[in-house]
């Protein structure tokens, strides 16, 4: 196998380290195909590509994430992880774990650790290195390396919340939560959400978004029977699409057009988080952008009584 072969096998599980520690497709992609270069221009033999593609992918990511850390400070409104609709990479024996660890919810606690201990956290806890090879990764003890760990899966477990385990009961939830979306269903609505829920939309100050986090089970509800039907009648269509491993949906324009993303977290039997990315930067990897802006004055005019 030459060395193009062994990139192009390794090439998915690269991606998905990258994408764990960064939260960006675009900035994953970038790090897979820089780790590529330096393993093409390597004028050494490599014993062990994945170990040494993995140690580079992270070292590129970890360089990448404290740079993004800056931009992030100054960001206008919510910040969310791109979104992301197929983790290429595939192990049916911890595709629970693969699937938790790729979340929106996953995600944004990951963003309270270092950028070692996320690194870390991702190779150890997620992708089930060995510490000599995060040490290796990360350029740092193996002492070190269990110590970060440490820090890393405490910070996660006291925040991370369980996801319904059985995906056929949450995929059915997500199901009705979307028909009663496109029937303008208040009551149908309500009943499928926690009585705590949040919906948190993030425009990064490009498109139009929400003012503020709408919370509870009623605001929610109100807010989206009264503007999904018009979007509908707008010719918006609603696309169910699993994003971030979890139940969502992909929002097109008349012409095709990506609009937003949706994803939800379901526990017990009930909707407990809605999460909207409207930020065309994160939008262009999944296709062509709609103008959100055109759509939004033409939900105002529909939405405007009649005198």
């Amino acid at each position: 196998m030459n060395r193009t072969e062994e990139f192009q096998e390794l090439r998915p599980l690269l991606f998905s380290i990258a994408y764990r520690i960064l939260g960006s497709v675009s900035e994953a992609e970038d790090a897979v195909q820089e780790s590529w270069l330096r393993f093409e221009g390597s004028p050494t033999e490599v014993r062990s590509p994945k170990a040494f593609l993995s140690a580079t992918v992270t070292r590129i990511s970890i360089d990448v994430l404290r740079s993004a850390r800056v931009r992030r400070e100054e960001y206008v409104g919510p910040w969310f992880p791109e979104p992301l609709l197929a983790d290429p990479y595939e192990d049916p024996a911890r595709s629970a774990e693969l699937a938790d660890s790729v979340s929106m919810a996953a995600l944004l606690l990951l963003e309270r650790l270092s950028p070692l201990e996320r690194a870390v956290f991702v190779l150890r806890e997620v992708f089930d290195f060995g510490f000599l090879e995060v040490a290796s990764a990360v350029g740092r003890s193996e002492s070190a390396c269990r110590q970060l760990a440490v820090r890393a899966r405490r910070h996660m477990t006291e925040g991370r919340p369980r996801f319904e385990a059985d995906r056929r009961e949450r995929d059915e939830l997500a199901s009705r939560f979307f028909e009663a979306l496109h029937e303008g269903d208040l009551a149908g609505l309500q009943d499928l959400l926690a009585a705590d829920v949040s919906l948190v939309g993030d425009g990064g100050g490009k498109t139009p978004q929400l003012a503020r986090t709408v919370a509870g089970a009623q605001n929610v509800a109100r807010l989206l029977a009264a503007v999904f039907p018009v979007l509908d009648r707008l010719e918006v269509s609603c696309e169910q699409h699993e994003v971030n491993g979890q139940p969502g949906a992909i929002f097109r324009d008349r012409d095709g057009k990506v609009l937003q993303t949706f994803s939800l977290d379901v526990l017990d039997g009930r909707i407990q988080a809605i999460r909207l990315v409207l930020n065309p930067d994160k939008l262009a990897h999944v296709g062509p952008v709609a103008d959100a802006w055109a759509i939004s004055e033409e939900l105002r005019r529909a939405r405007r009584p009649v005198d």
